[in-house]
């Protein structure tokens, strides 16, 4: 189903080179161009980042032989089976984010090792290196780039909303920080069948920042609020996707948004892929109104809350669970 498209909405393309290559000059210019961004749609393209083209491209080869393994193979790895930590796979139709569809994509979710503990803490879930060589050490190696990126992202944050550059360093980049990788696949559907579902219903997303990595299929829809229509979010050679979160748009009193979105099923001859990036942040931290994002005399429209609570409650909705059974079982795009 094409998306409904409004004149004059657009995706903005930004190009952070400048602010990696420390040119102070630039980085004026791109952190501009965030609070822009950030206002509205919540949606941007990053280009002139510095993971690896080779790197994104071995990710996505290996991504595809992981599905293409014996469901009972990738069965063996379901999140049911992972200690407190959602991490491992999932079958077709295990989310269920918009009411009339269940989500039409198979995922994959890593994040730090760690031992058992609390919400999203645990030891990953991987297949034996002969059922899929190479797999593990691809993931591995792309999720420390994309954390290390995702770092860089949130100090550009920062200084948008004019705080210090490591204003979010320790919800981002601690021992005990909760970043999460997801690999999908969006099984191809005949125009009948994308009729009727969605790759991944209409949502928002759990966390403060999200960074996805997309193939050239698309798919991808944002919600533009004021004219109630649907805009494809176009494939851009090299960039990432970089979308708002819930936390954020608390974090901020609203000046920032958290933007609804959704996948539509591939109506071609093959899947699409895609890899994304999630920031839950500490367990700890509580979201309330930044300093810098409230006027004298103004109320915030957001109650406090710790991230725990946020993610138990988001958890439990997305997979029809309480808090506690999404915490021992176990976001997408």
């Amino acid at each position: 189903m094409a998306p409904e498209q409004e004149a004059g909405v657009s995706i903005p393309v930004i190009d952070i080179s400048g602010y990696i290559a420390g040119d102070l000059s630039r980085t004026t210019r791109i952190v501009e161009q965030l609070n822009t961004a950030c206002r509205a749609p919540g949606f941007f393209q990053i280009i002139g980042h510095d993971v690896p083209a080779e790197s994104r491209t071995r990710l996505f080869d290996k991504v595809a032989q992981f599905y293409d393994l014996p469901l009972t193979t990738k069965s063996a790895l379901r999140r049911g089976l992972s200690a407190n930590g959602a991490r491992g796979y999932e079958a077709i139709g295990t989310m269920t984010l918009e009411d009339e569809y269940k989500d039409q994509k198979e995922g994959f979710m890593v994040g730090p090792e760690l031992p058992p503990g609390r919400l999203l803490q645990g030891p990953n879930l991987w297949p034996d290196e002969s059922e899929c060589p190479g797999f593990r050490s691809t993931m591995e190696e792309y999720y420390t780039a994309v954390r290390s990126l995702s770092l860089r992202m949130f100090r550009l944050l920062a200084l948008s909303l004019r705080l210090d550059e490591h204003y979010f360093d320790a919800f981002v980049d601690s021992r005990d920080s909760i970043s999460m990788c997801r690999a999908h696949r969006y099984p191809q559907a005949t125009v009948e069948a994308a009729e009727r579902s969605r790759g991944i219903g209409a949502h928002t997303d759990f966390g403060a920042m999200t960074l996805l990595l997309q193939d050239d299929i698309g798919g991808l829809e944002v919600f533009h609020r004021p004219s109630k229509t649907w805009n494809a979010v176009p494939y851009v050679e090299d960039a990432y996707i970089v979308n708002i979160g819930d936390m954020m748009e608390w974090w901020t009193n609203g000046r920032y948004m958290s933007t609804l979105h959704r996948v539509i099923s591939p109506v071609l001859n093959r899947d699409r892929y895609s890899v994304v990036f999630f920031n839950e942040g500490l367990l700890d931290q509580v979201i309330e109104c930044i300093s810098t994002c409230i006027e004298h005399g103004e109320a915030p429209p957001y109650q406090p809350i710790s991230v725990e609570a946020h993610l138990r409650k988001r958890y439990g909705d997305g997979y029809g669970e309480d808090g506690d059974k999404a915490e021992r079982d176990g976001e997408g795009d």
